[in-house]
C-alpha cells in the first residue's frame, strides 16, 4: 500500500529507530564526540596561535574526522534500518574514501559560496540600504538552497553518489515537499537549539548533544527514505521499523 509522506510518521519512525538501536548509536555518537572534542582542544589550547602550519594540519584532521564520523553515522543508521533482522559487521558502517571526498567537495563548495557572498556584502558598506536588501535576499536564498540540498549526504552514503550528483538528487527529492521539509528542519533546529540555550545556564546539559546529534540525523535519514518511497510510489518499507 502506498504511504504518502507524513511528518508525524517520520518522527515516529526516527524515534523507534533510535530507541531500538539506542546503545549502538549512543556508543558511536560518544566516541565521535570524544574524538572531535580532543582535536578541538589540541587546536585551541595546545598548539600556539603563531604555529600556523600546526593549526592548519590539526584543523584539516578535524575536518576529515568530522566528515568520517558524520558519514559513518549515516552508514550506521541505514545499516540498522536495512539489517533489522540480521547482524551486521563493523566494516559495513565504515565510509569509503570516495564518500569522504564527495562530502568534503560539497562542504567546501558551500563554504566558498558563503565566504564569497560575505565578501561581496562587505563591499556594500557605503550603501547601507542596498547592503541590507542584499543580506535579506541572501538569507532567504540561503535558506531555500539549504532546504533543497539538505539530503546530499544521504545520497552520498545510501546511493554512493558523487558530490554534484548528490546535490542534483537532493533538489529532485525535495521538489513538491518544500514546506514539509521546512517543518522537519524547524523541528531539527529546535532539538539542537534547545539544549544549547539551556546549557548556558546548566553546562552539564551540553552533554545532551551525544543524544540529540544522532537523533536529528536519524530524522533526516528517515525523511530521506520516506521521500524516496513517496516519489517512487512504492511500499513504505521503512515503516516496518515502527
Amino acid at each position: 500500500m502506498y504511504h504518502p509522506f507524513s511528518i508525524a510518521e517520520t518522527i515516529k519512525t526516527a524515534w523507534n529507530i533510535f530507541k531500538n538501536n539506542f546503545v549502538t548509536i549512543i556508543v558511536y555518537s560518544a566516541i565521535s564526540f570524544f574524538l572531535l572534542s580532543v582535536l578541538a582542544v589540541i587546536t585551541e589550547f595546545i598548539i600556539l596561535p603563531e604555529e600556523f602550519a600546526g593549526r592548519m594540519f590539526v584543523s584539516f584532521i578535524l575536518i576529515f574526522v568530522q566528515a568520517y564520523t558524520t558519514l559513518g553515522l549515516y552508514k550506521l543508521i541505514f545499516t540498522v534500518i536495512d539489517s533489522e533482522y540480521y547482524e551486521f559487521e563493523i566494516s559495513q558502517v565504515l565510509p569509503g574514501i570516495k564518500m569522504i571526498i564527495s562530502y568534503l567537495i560539497v562542504v567546501f563548495l558551500i563554504a566558498f559560496l558563503i565566504t564569497t557572498f560575505h565578501f561581496l556584502a562587505i563591499r556594500l558598506d557605503d550603501y547601507p540600504n542596498i547592503e541590507k536588501t542584499v543580506e535579506v535576499a541572501g538569507t532567504f536564498l540561503g535558506l531555500f538552497l539549504a532546504l533543497r540540498i539538505m539530503f546530499f549526504n544521504t545520497f552520498i552514503v545510501d546511493d554512493h553518489s558523487s558530490a554534484f550528483e548528490s546535490l542534483r538528487q537532493s533538489f529532485d527529492l525535495t521538489r513538491g515537499y518544500f514546506f514539509k521539509v521546512l517543518t522537519i528542519l524547524i523541528i531539527i533546529l529546535v532539538l539542537i537549539a534547545l539544549p544549547a540555550i539551556v546549557s548556558q545556564y546548566y553546562p552539564f546539559v551540553s552533554l545532551a548533544i551525544v543524544f540529540t546529534y544522532p537523533f536529528v540525523n536519524i530524522v533526516l535519514a528517515a525523511t530521506y527514505r520516506k521521500l524516496v518511497y513517496s516519489h517512487q510510489d512504492v511500499d513504505d518499507d521503512i515503516a516496518e521499523t515502527n
